[in-house]
């Protein structure tokens, strides 16, 4: 009930269209973790990154390795 984590559901992205990114802002320093479209170039965002355990549970749920996550500014 109250206590249990819920379990983390498997999703999955289009890898030939999208590659993972962690956005981070230069004078805040705010993560954001997403997908930034290959073709257009627009960023979506997933999960606000406040831990390094919210990047790990990002990469969990999309099966990403953190090596292939790149940092744009």
């Amino acid at each position: 009930m109250f206590g249990r984590p819920k379990k983390q559901e498997k999703k999955s992205y289009d890898r030939e269209k999208k590659e993972p990114v962690i956005r981070s802002s230069i004078c805040t320093g705010e993560k954001v973790a997403g997908f930034k479209d290959k073709e257009t170039g627009r960023f979506e965002d997933i999960l606000l990154l406040k831990t390094e355990e919210d990047l790990d549970g990002f990469c969990e749920i999309y099966g990403i390795e953190k090596k292939e996550i790149k940092t744009i500014y």
